[in-house]
């Protein structure tokens, strides 16, 4: 990473889509999608109809899922966890992860940023209500005495697979608004000038900067394997202090889903997305998380969104990313 960057420096600019240049009202958003999840598992798998039933006051299951829910320190250590949607105690961690609180699978996880069969890394608000669904189903069965089986995960990655598939999407082809915007993407794809950003992936004298939200699939491959500029849209900086944009709808007073904080906010379950603040016997530890730690090595820049640039000269030099004090990282 410079110490300084510009996009005036740079010869090709990308964009991924969803939650980037296109941003959703996360509350109807995640509704929706936990919805469709739970509907499959009880009209196609079995399920309790309680799972239909949910008015949240937080969506707060953002971490990663092995068994338990967990969210880990820049180094991998467990620093707070969940079975299902119920704190695990500091002795109840120790008990699983052992005096040190060792995530086992945090090197494999660290390098690759991918999912295992071991473990399922949630990494963007697409992923945020199957995680609050896992938490509930294991909450279910806890209470009916059952046994948490191979066969639940199936279940769930059942139900993403199918609200997910792209059959789904022939009910809009009448839709006005859809043929619009498809007409767009292939208006945009026929223009031959724009592949060079295509090839640019194969041009190491080009300059690259990419802007996406997800660091599995823009922020690390960009950076690791093309060596790129990245600038990831990390939403939960407006959650914990960073003003919002006027453009920005995501927590719209007009949302149906009352009582719900975004899901970008503050959790109070889970403390803060860029740092983790515990205390014991009136001494108070801070703690990098592995996600901050993660937006530090391989994002040039941290920003709320693409409205929160649109009135600052972007192509005039500036230093790169900083750690504040509390952990946040951002220009």
């Amino acid at each position: 990473m410079s110490e300084y960057f510009s996009l005036s420096e740079c010869d090709v600019i990308g964009f991924d889509l969803d939650h980037t240049l296109c941003r959703y009202n996360l509350k109807e958003t995640s509704r929706l999608i936990y919805e469709s999840f739970a509907q499959y598992l009880v009209e196609h798998k079995g399920y309790d109809k309680d799972l239909l039933h949910l008015t949240p006051s937080t969506w707060d299951f953002r971490g990663v899922l092995e068994g338990n829910l967990v969210k880990l320190a820049e180094d991998g250590t467990v620093l707070r966890a969940t079975h299902g949607s119920k704190n695990l105690s500091t002795d109840d961690i120790i008990k699983h992860y052992g005096p040190k609180r060792e995530w086992k699978h945090f090197n494999s996880l660290n390098t690759s940023y991918t999912r295992s069969a071991k473990y399922y890394f949630y990494d963007n608000y697409f992923d945020l209500p199957g995680a609050l669904l896992c938490a509930r189903v294991v909450d279910m069965l806890n209470k009916r005495g059952a046994e948490i089986t191979s066969d639940v995960w199936k279940d769930i990655v059942a139900a993403i697979d199918h609200n997910y598939n792209t059959s789904a999407f022939r009910v809009c082809r009448n839709n006005p608004l859809i043929t619009l915007i498809l007409s767009l993407i292939a208006i945009f794809l026929a223009d031959s000038d724009l592949f060079v950003f295509w090839e640019a992936m194969c041009v190491s004298y080009l300059q690259v900067v990419y802007f996406g939200d997800s660091m599995r699939s823009d922020m690390f491959p960009a950076s690791s394997f093309g060596k790129w500029e990245t600038v990831m849209i990390v939403e939960e900086m407006e959650g914990e202090g960073v003003p919002r944009a006027n453009a920005t709808p995501s927590n719209s007073p007009t949302s149906r889903v009352k009582g719900m904080k975004s899901p970008s906010a503050l959790s109070n379950q889970w403390g803060s997305y860029f740092v983790d603040v515990q205390k014991n016997e009136g001494e108070e530890t801070r703690r990098l998380t592995w996600c901050c730690q993660s937006i530090h090595t391989y994002s040039t820049m941290a920003i709320p969104s693409i409205e929160a640039i649109a009135g600052i000269d972007v192509f005039s030099a500036y230093s790169g990313s900083q750690k504040s004090d509390a952990g946040q990282c951002f220009v």
